[in-house]
């Protein structure tokens, strides 16, 4: 039998396929990452199984532990919280194995924080980057804001509540233009969707403490950095034409809107 990766919802129990259902019902073995969660969306459904953990911690143990099973031709689904396994969440490790083993693989699709996401934001047209949780660290935050402005795409991101805040004012500090949305509790009773300005957003967030998950788009910020490219370089070609610098700059500035002092010290 192949193991079965199944979506499960992100937030309302309702949304989750027939077929992944008729799969946890049928399982030997249903591999989630907390018990506790899983068995209230089965007994929502009216399923028993039986459950077994499978998180981050122990990854390696049970993968070692389950491949035999599957070998034997036991039915083994594999679930996450919310959404699919695999997408920062536990579960690549076992499929790897399974796919180097011979064993089949099956996805059974359904729910995602990313793509719900995304078209709730409407930045739905055209490539996106999905950047998983955003970095910990300052230093690492600022090298992804550059890189996405580099890429000039929309990212989606996940973020803990306790560090929502604080990624907000860096990436407000590091472009004036990013726009944002914050996605909180997607599909839940209190879903919460808030948009706009970076800046804008992380005042709404300077001075609550919010919960649940939280999901992020984040766009604008190749935006800014092309404006700033494009207008260093109408500065470089009025100096090249036989402007001087700091009428360049003012000249650029005026209609561009780009700091005077970032076009004239552009060229020194």
């Amino acid at each position: 039998m192949p193991l079965a990766v199944c979506a499960t919802p992100i937030g309302n129990l309702e949304d989750v396929t027939l077929r992944v259902l008729r799969e946890l019902a049928e399982a030997d073995v249903v591999l989630c990452e907390d018990t506790r969660r899983t068995r209230i969306l089965l007994a929502r459904h009216g399923i028993e199984a039986k459950l077994l953990s499978y998180h981050e911690h122990n990854e390696a143990e049970r993968t070692r532990e389950l491949l035999p099973r599957l070998e034997a031709g036991e039915r083994v689904a594999l679930v996450s919280d919310a959404g699919l396994p695999g997408i920062s969440d536990p579960g690549a490790p076992l499929i790897l194995a399974a796919r180097e083993a011979g064993i089949p693989v099956t996805v059974l699709p359904g729910p995602s924080a990313v793509e719900t996401a995304v078209v709730t934001s409407g930045r739905s047209e055209g490539p996106y980057l999905f950047v998983g949780f955003l970095p910990r660290r300052e230093p690492e935050r600022a090298a992804l804001w550059e890189e996405l402005a580099r890429v000039g795409r929309p990212a989606v991101a996940f973020e803990s509540p306790k560090r929502l805040a604080a990624s907000l004012r860096s990436l407000a500090a590091h472009s004036e233009t990013a726009q944002v949305v914050v996605c909180r509790e997607l599909t839940k009773l209190h879903e919460e969707v808030v948009s706009g300005s970076a800046a804008y957003v992380a005042g709404q967030y300077a001075d609550v403490d919010p919960r649940g998950e939280i999901t992020l788009v984040v766009s604008g910020v190749a935006a800014a950095a092309l404006e700033d490219a494009d207008a260093i370089e109408a500065v470089a070609e009025l100096v090249g034409a036989g402007v001087p610098r700091k009428q360049a700059a003012s000249l650029v500035a005026r209609l561009t809107g780009v700091s005077r002092k970032k076009l004239y010290d552009s060229g020194l």
